[in-house]
């Protein structure tokens, strides 16, 4: 039996990510897009992974809420990929990048590529 149940506590597990997180700090663009009306706001995205990031964006977003999310690395094209709002603190965001169709596997394959590159670990 485990010491841990025996005494009443929750065991303990290792806290394993799906992906590597990079501790960047890169300006980005959010887009949100309802009917019959576009907002592009500039921001911040940080701890960034394949999976998804933070995002600062002074926009009105809720949980739930899809968005677009654009990151330009240095001397390249823009990356745009599709997101959604997992949980919201104030103007923080944490966004999980969606792979809904090959063209969204594609544009979040090519983000981890960029990553990878500028973090120095290809």
């Amino acid at each position: 039996m485990n010491s841990n149940l025996a005494y009443g506590k929750a065991p303990s597990y290792p806290r394993a990510r799906r992906w590597a997180r990079y501790k960047l700090d890169v300006p980005i663009r959010a887009i949100a897009v309802a009917p019959g009306k576009t907002t592009i706001v500039d921001g911040r995205g940080r701890d960034i992974s394949e999976g998804g990031m933070l995002i600062f964006a002074g926009m009105e977003l809720q949980v739930a809420e899809s968005i677009d999310v654009q990151f330009t690395p240095a001397f390249a094209d823009p990356i745009r990929v599709a997101a959604v709002v997992r949980n919201r603190d104030g103007f923080y965001y944490g966004v999980e990048f969606l792979r809904g169709n090959a063209d969204d596997v594609e544009r979040v394959t090519r983000l981890g590529e960029v990553l990878r590159g500028m973090s120095g670990s290809e």
